[in-house]
């Protein structure tokens, strides 16, 4: 009898972790299936409230493992890291889950239903918020970008930040098993929480709704978007004659994009690069580029300074801005990616234009990576972001798309060109307007779309990270009713 009693455990132990390894691994990952993360973490916290918390230590931790090895082959393949730094980048958050779990379960046996229901999303919303004040690739990672095609949710970024998707994400699980565990126990109260969390929720997605509902109200500006995946031009052509001959290749891609329209175009990153002061030459050429189009031109390249003795030439990764009638304008990039981008010096400084439109701003890539980048552009009325970038083409969707919530955010749409990415118009929703792939139209692909410069405020670009402090704050709560009671 023992032995049979054993023996299902294991099987119950393996079938959990089977459950939400899988709903994890196609939940989250390059190209997440949205629905199955909002069950990913159920199994776990059922298995939780009727076993050892050993069992459910060992349990949540290989669940979130199995579903986190998803991105492994592009850690250590694509981003080419080391085995060891790319078994961290899986276990930690592995660890970060448990934990989460070990407390929803403590709370549930102290009969603090309440505390336990809030709980879960609380604590790994703020181990996601620290995460984000201390990692160099800021919100990377977060489960809140699972839910870039669950529209009305997205929504919810423009109050709360990233932070509040993941918490509703997370609340939905918890509501459901806490309403499992209390049914045959005390259905009135499990009516209760599962009301109370579910109401949250659906509230949540109803406001989204209506969100989305309201046009916009902006003048639209056809913006033209250009990129080349072709050999030869995927990586940074050289200094001299090979940047000069990309730089006249992209401006006869340019000259049929403003054919079909296109007021404003984008280049990637890191096209080629130029040494002053052969800058004023690149300057020149892409300002009559302008002058002859009658459109603003951003141009992604690496600017080598002159040399200054013993202390060389600085290198920066920078959006250099053409404008009929006006001076060059130049942006540099302020979030590198280590270890690629280690050797280039980060900027410092936001670069707007005034438009007729209204105002337009440039980031770099992953620039959009960071809430607080973005916000600075929104609190200064953005309107519209141009977004030259470059991304490792398996990564395209992932990387792509989390641009999406910094517009929800910090009300403004955005024009997105990258190399082996896409080229991607939005909107201040979080809409994708039009998208193409970058390697879609042999040497160069086009892309060029109608968007509204629209900037709206957001209560997020007022009041910043405030639900993040909020969650961290319910969580001390939890953690001081833990202290304050035993298992009953």
């Amino acid at each position: 009898m023992r032995a049979k009693t054993k023996f299902a455990g294991i099987w119950r132990c393996l079938l959990t972790v089977a459950c939400t390894g899988v709903l994890l691994w196609f939940g989250t990952g390059l190209q997440p299936w949205w629905p199955l993360l909002w069950f990913a973490p159920l199994p776990v916290l059922l298995y939780a409230m009727r076993s050892s918390w050993r069992g459910t230590a060992v349990v949540a931790i290989l669940s979130w493992a199995a579903g986190g090895m998803n991105l492994w082959w592009v850690f250590v393949h694509e981003l080419e890291l080391p085995v060891f730094v790319a078994a961290s980048v899986v276990l930690i958050p592995a660890v970060v889950f448990a934990l989460c779990v070990l407390l929803f379960r403590a709370l549930v046996v102290r009969e603090a239903y309440w505390w336990a229901l809030v709980s879960f999303p609380a604590a790994w919303v703020s181990a996601e918020y620290l995460n984000n004040r201390t990692s160099v690739h800021g919100t990377f990672g977060n489960l809140a970008y699972s839910q870039l095609e669950c529209l009305p949710l997205l929504q919810v970024a423009s109050v709360t930040g990233p932070w509040g998707i993941s918490f509703f994400l997370l609340l939905f699980s918890s509501t459901l098993a806490m309403g499992v565990y209390l049914w045959r126990t005390e259905p009135k109260l499990a009516v209760h929480v599962v009301f109370g969390g579910l109401g949250a929720v659906v509230l949540a997605l109803i406001l989204g709704g209506v969100r989305l509902a309201v046009p916009e109200h902006g003048p639209m500006v056809k913006v033209g978007l250009i990129a080349s995946d072709a050999p030869g031009n995927r990586n940074i052509a050289d200094a001299g004659a090979d940047t000069e001959r990309l730089f006249r290749e992209y401006a006869a891609a340019a000259d049929k994009a403003v054919g079909q329209g296109a007021r404003a175009l984008v280049i990637p990153e890191k096209v080629g690069v130029v040494v002053d002061p052969e800058t004023r030459t690149t300057d020149a050429f892409f300002s009559a580029l302008a002058e002859k189009t009658r459109a603003v031109i951003v141009v992604g390249m690496v600017r080598a300074t002159a040399e200054r003795g013993a202390q060389g030439r600085e290198l920066y990764n920078e959006a250099r801005v053409y404008a009929p009638g006006r001076a060059p304008l130049s942006y540099d990039k302020q979030h590198m990616l280590p270890p690629f981008e280690s050797q280039l010096k980060p900027g410092t400084a936001l670069t707007t234009m005034e438009e007729t439109s209204g105002k337009w701003g440039v980031e770099i890539c992953k620039d959009m990576d960071f809430t607080p980048l973005s916000r600075e552009y929104g609190v200064l009325g953005t309107g519209l972001l141009l977004v030259p970038a470059w991304d490792f083409g398996v990564d395209r969707t992932l990387h792509g798309h989390m641009a999406l919530m910094r517009g929800v955010e910090s009300g403004f749409s955005m024009a997105r060109a990258a190399k082996l990415g896409f080229l991607t118009v939005s909107d201040n929703r979080g809409r994708v307007l039009a998208e193409s792939r970058s390697d879609a139209g042999g040497r160069f692909t086009t892309l060029v779309a109608n968007v509204p410069v629209d900037h709206v405020q957001t209560l997020y670009l007022r009041f910043g990270d405030w639900f993040a402090w909020v969650t961290m704050a319910v969580l001390a709560g939890c953690l001081g009713r833990l202290s304050l009671t035993r298992a009953a």
